[in-house]
C-alpha cells in the first residue's frame, strides 16, 4: 500500500476556510514544512479529535473530521511525514 503524503492526501483535506482562519493563529495547514514537524502535526491532530466528549475545537462549528480522516491523518504521520 503506498504511503500517505501531505500533497495528495492530507493537505486536501482542509478547505481553504479552515486555511485562513488557521494563519491568523500561526498555524501552516497548506505548508509541508510547517506540518511535517511533528509538534505542530500533533498539535493540529488534537485540535481536530473530539475530547472528554466535547467536540473538536477545529474547524470552528464543523463539519468536523470523521474517523476515517482522522484515521489518515495518524497514518501520515507514521508513515514519516511524506511530501
Amino acid at each position: 500500500m503506498p504511503k500517505v503524503s501531505f500533497a495528495a492526501d492530507i493537505k486536501p483535506l482542509f478547505r481553504d476556510i479552515d486555511i485562513s482562519h488557521m494563519k491568523r493563529f500561526d498555524v501552516e495547514l497548506d505548508n509541508y514544512v510547517y506540518m511535517s514537524n511533528p509538534d505542530n502535526a500533533d498539535q493540529v491532530l488534537a485540535n481536530l479529535s473530539a475530547h472528554n466528549g466535547e467536540p473538536p475545537s477545529m474547524p470552528p462549528g464543523g463539519p468536523y473530521w470523521t474517523a476515517d480522516q482522522l484515521a489518515l491523518f495518524t497514518k501520515w504521520q507514521e508513515d514519516g511525514y511524506q511530501p
